[in-house]
């Protein structure tokens, strides 16, 4: 085999049914770059995972999603580990690297009912399920009689509650039930305008160690230069302003050609005050862009939401 390309690669995934598709997606791509590697999967329950009776911005926010896969990313049991990257928390632990940003499917949420085609529709009282702050705080601010509560588990336990009647609606990401087949569970999916998405919702990342410039190499055909630019941008708010899963936070970006358009908001969870603003500029100033808006999203009066949830 040429020594320029990989013999072995092993990447450490979480084991929900999401999780393994994202890393199976991963591996079919690096198989076709590569068709001689060997390419395996080693499967993981992270604490993230198990923790399930609490919301996860009182258990420690969305790095505990990742923490033990890059355990074993150090170890050496495996070479790279493959996210959704809005779970990916803003600042890498030293010795890590985001190798590549990839794919991004929609980044939208989706509204999920057997009951009710769209939010608009529930009547007073009915029950929405989010594990998400950021969902919560928008759908608070449009529609203050639905009760939002808090849902948590992997894609498979939230659409079980729903169907054993625990909530009337649910909203979660789209992507995630695209990549799974579950069209038909998506009753509306909700635009920009109505729920604004997570930083970066339905991309993929993929993190390795620092120190293994080979894999760098190796996975640097997967990078989506145009997803990056995007993910890059709405990350920056968020980083900028200390954002995590205690913080109600949005920012979605936009590509025209060379322009890229920002959006972002910042709320109270409760959806009584939001913060909102926009930018716009050359894609190859995405970070730059992403720190004006957050500076923006101060002026518009995030530093006094901040301040009341300290």
């Amino acid at each position: 085999m040429n020594p320029s390309t990989p013999e072995r690669i092993v990447i450490a995934t979480r084991e929900s049914r999401l999780a393994l598709w994202q890393a199976e997606h991963i591996r079919a791509r690096l198989l076709q770059l590569y068709p001689a590697c060997q390419v395996e999967l080693l499967g993981m329950t992270t604490r993230g995972d198990r923790i399930l009776d609490r919301p996860l911005a009182k258990v420690g926010g969305k790095g505990l999603f990742i923490k033990e896969l890059e355990t074993a990313l150090l170890d050496g049991r495996a070479d790279i580990a493959v996210h959704s990257m809005k779970d990916v928390p803003m600042a890498i632990e030293p010795g890590f690297v985001l190798a590549c940003i990839s794919d991004r499917d929609s980044p939208f949420d989706a509204f999920v009912s057997n009951r009710y085609e769209s939010l608009a529709d529930m009547p007073p009282g009915t029950v929405v399920g989010t594990s998400s702050l950021r969902r919560q705080s928008q759908i608070c601010a449009r529609h203050p009689y639905l009760a939002v509560t808090s849902l948590r588990g992997n894609l498979d336990t939230r659409l079980r509650k729903l169907d054993e009647g625990q909530y009337d609606a649910i909203v979660l990401a789209e992507a995630g039930l695209r990549r799974l087949g579950m069209d038909e569970r998506v009753r509306a999916a909700l635009t920009a305008e109505e729920s604004l998405p997570a930083v970066g919702q339905g991309a993929l990342g993929i993190e390795c160690r620092e120190d293994r410039p080979e894999l760098l190499a190796w996975l640097a055909p997967l990078h989506d230069a145009s997803v990056a630019a995007r993910v890059t941008a709405e990350r920056a708010v968020s980083r900028a302003l200390a954002g995590s899963c205690e913080l109600p936070l949005g920012a979605y970006a936009e590509l025209d050609g060379e322009r890229l358009w920002l959006r972002g908001f910042v709320a109270l969870p409760d959806g009584s005050r939001i913060a909102r603003a926009e930018r716009s500029g050359r894609a190859g100033d995405a970070e730059a862009i992403g720190l004006a808006l957050a500076e923006e999203l101060r002026a518009q009066g995030a530093e006094e939401i901040l301040a009341a949830l300290d």
